[in-house]
């Protein structure tokens, strides 16, 4: 469990396709100022929204596994050499929650219809398909790209965010462009409300 609060990014140095990790699954393999101890192999990591499993640490760099699964819900399908990822690690007990709770369960992807800047801060306006619309209301929280953010406007074909200059100097959605395709996780009671209500 996470709470969508990033403050380290991550560079993917190598993604590798090694005939061992069958079913079209991959490693990737990561540089990053944050720090990770021996221990924490096998722990769970938020990277661009996805709940990734550290499987390795080097001296300089860090692997993570991407199941078949991962790579067909997320934007990891199309990642190179260089990105930027953010990250953030797990919520432990008695740490502050700022964000929302976010799963790293990418339930989606969206692609960036246009992008405004409005005294410093980015109007950035996202598509949706259609059968995702009721997970999505105005003021409600979303994750992007592992982000915490809130909903500040539905428009016909997705939906809008504020992003603050704050978090765009800690993020990679400074990065985003039009057409870019980014990781969505809606709210999760959200979800588990329109499921009850079926």
């Amino acid at each position: 469990m996470f709470n969508g609060i990033v403050y380290n990014q991550g560079l993917i140095k190598k993604i590798y396709r090694n005939p061992k990790y069958v079913n079209g699954s991959r490693v990737v393999e990561m540089t990053s100022d944050i720090s990770f101890k021996q221990s924490d192999v096998g722990e769970s990591v938020c990277c661009d929204g996805v709940c990734l499993t550290l499987i390795r640490i080097k001296k300089k760099s860090f692997l993570f596994y991407l199941s078949k699964e991962t790579l067909k819900r997320s934007n990891f399908k199309n990642a190179k050499i260089r990105k930027h990822v953010n990250i953030e690690k797990s919520l432990y007990h008695g740490k502050k929650i700022s964000g929302h709770y976010v799963q790293g369960h990418v339930d989606t992807t969206s692609n960036v219809q246009s992008i405004k800047i409005v005294d410093k801060s980015w109007i950035v306006s996202f598509s949706l398909e259609k059968k995702y619309k009721k997970y999505v209301i105005e003021k409600g929280s979303i994750s992007i790209n592992g982000v915490s953010l809130t909903i500040s406007k539905l428009t016909k074909n997705g939906f809008q965010i504020n992003i603050i200059p704050h978090t765009l100097k800690l993020t990679n959605l400074i990065k985003l462009k039009r057409g870019d395709n980014v990781n969505v996780e809606f709210d999760m009671i959200g979800k588990y409300l329109v499921s009850i209500h079926k």
